[in-house]
């Protein structure tokens, strides 16, 4: 399961490209089965608060943290969501996607995804 949070449509475009099964995490309070974590980059490199919400309840079933951002904001803060996210949790970041992504993003998330689920 992806659990995504998508502000200005970029992550939910990638989630239906994916093709696996997903919630919007406005729609989620408490997961009790394993997850990827799929999220935006708010501001200049802060973690949304609806996600960081979310993840304070639900950190312990999240097995990987994908996130989306924009380059025009610099390196330091691409994608820095994630960063925050797998460093305050301890959860690896599969996958730092500018804006839509790349299909070899795309493969390389699936890749993941399907390497959990086998050990789950």
């Amino acid at each position: 399961m992806i659990i995504y949070a998508s502000r200005t449509g970029n992550v939910r475009y990638i989630v239906q490209k994916l093709g696996l099964p997903a919630k919007d995490l406005a729609d989620v309070d408490k997961i009790d089965a394993p997850y990827l974590l799929f999220t935006y980059t708010d501001g200049l490199g802060s973690v949304p608060p609806i996600v960081d919400q979310f993840m304070t309840a639900n950190y312990n079933q999240c097995k990987g943290i994908i996130v989306s951002g924009n380059r025009n904001f610099g390196h330091a803060f691409f994608g820095r969501a994630g960063d925050l996210l797998a460093t305050k949790y301890g959860i690896p970041l599969i996958e730092k996607l500018e804006l839509r992504g790349t299909p070899f993003n795309y493969e390389t998330i699936k890749n993941y995804y399907y390497s959990i689920w086998k050990e789950v």
